[in-house]
């Protein structure tokens, strides 16, 4: 086997372990992410196909995601069943040292950031911010002929909606809203009227409860009330999120913050490859201790960037942060390998 096959092969060998786990973890979240748009569209009767295909917009923001976990797992079992083989000592022994393992583990890798680059900075952003403007067109479209149930559903800042309805007739309506008062109305029966600039609410049976500032209550009970609700103050989910900007987007509006968090998505994947090369393939020890060191080290600090990106974070308590515990992260691993050594 000369050195142009082993690196062939080397390659093929990472390559279809990091595949098999993007399909893994991919599945299951957009699986989660299928999940969680029903449990949001349920009650408007939006149709299956669309949801799916929507969901599916879903997907390069996710593989930007998890990809960098998808590098640990997929290094990791490819290492180890080249190990368990003993297929890495036998092309150590006749090839030329690590060097194989060495310039194929970094051509793997160049590879792969260039496409996530290519995802991370760009495509990703613009196929997600697709998802969100078609997902809040359907949060934002209240068609009550389709609804079964309303579940609580917040029109606006001030109103809160709930019923059940059987074929075409509403029953147990229940509406908070605020004016003037704070009021409460239930009805045992009611029917919803879509109008050009309002919602009318054409109740039956039920009461109305009102408090005033001085914590006066006047309930009010009827045989038919009307409640109209003025679209324009049905509450709009704004789109803006900064998984929607591209890299130009962020240059364009000085967002020091979000082009900080795509570079150091970058740093990460190629902090993870040289700590495993120096942890794991350098030394080839890949004992069950080491490699769940490797793992949960990797991971942790994976978890607590993604915690910092979701959060209200400074840019430079954010950079401090990541600095301390990759520094740290480093001198723990230089210490151990020293002590293993000796």
């Amino acid at each position: 086997m000369s050195f142009g096959k082993i690196n062939i092969y080397l390659f093929l060998q990472i390559s279809r372990y990091f595949f098999l786990i993007l399909f893994i973890f991919l599945s299951v979240a957009w699986l989660l992410q299928i999940t969680r748009l029903f449990t949001i569209t349920n009650f408007m009767h939006i149709e299956f196909l669309d949801v799916i295909l929507l969901s599916f917009n879903l997907i390069p923001n996710i593989i930007s995601v998890i990809t960098p976990f998808i590098l640990i797992f997929g290094l990791l079992l490819c290492f180890v069943r080249l190990s368990k083989d003993n297929e890495l000592i036998t092309i150590v022994t006749l090839g030329d040292g690590l060097k194989p393992f060495r310039s194929t583990l970094f051509f793997f890798s160049f590879i792969m950031i260039f496409f996530f680059v290519l995802l991370n900075f760009y495509f990703a952003p613009i196929v997600y911010k697709q998802y969100k403007i078609q997902e809040n067109e359907l949060r934002n479209t209240l068609d009550f002929d389709n609804m079964t149930f309303s579940n609580f559903l917040n029109l606006n800042k001030t109103t809160i909606l709930d019923f059940k309805k059987l074929d075409s007739e509403y029953t147990d309506v229940f509406i908070s809203f605020n004016d003037t008062k704070e009021n409460i109305v239930y009805a045992k029966k009611g029917n919803v009227f879509n109008e050009d600039d309002h919602y009318r609410f054409k109740l039956s049976d039920g009461f109305k409860i009102s408090v005033d500032k001085d914590n006066q209550i006047e309930k009010l009970e009827f045989l038919n009330y009307v409640l109209k609700i003025d679209k324009k103050n049905i509450a709009k989910r704004d789109i803006v999120d900064q998984n929607t900007f591209t890299i130009l987007d962020d240059l364009k509006n000085g967002n020091k913050l979000n082009i900080v968090f795509k570079i150091m998505d970058i740093f990460l994947i190629i902090f993870i490859i040289f700590f495993f090369y120096n942890n794991n393939l350098k030394t080839i020890n890949f004992e069950f201790n080491n490699n769940i060191y490797f793992t949960l080290l990797c991971v942790s600090i994976l978890i607590i960037n993604q915690i910092y990106k979701n959060s209200d974070v400074s840019l430079m308590n954010y950079l401090i942060t990541t600095s301390v515990i990759i520094s740290s992260s480093i001198i723990l691993t230089w210490i151990k390998i020293r002590y293993e050594q000796n």
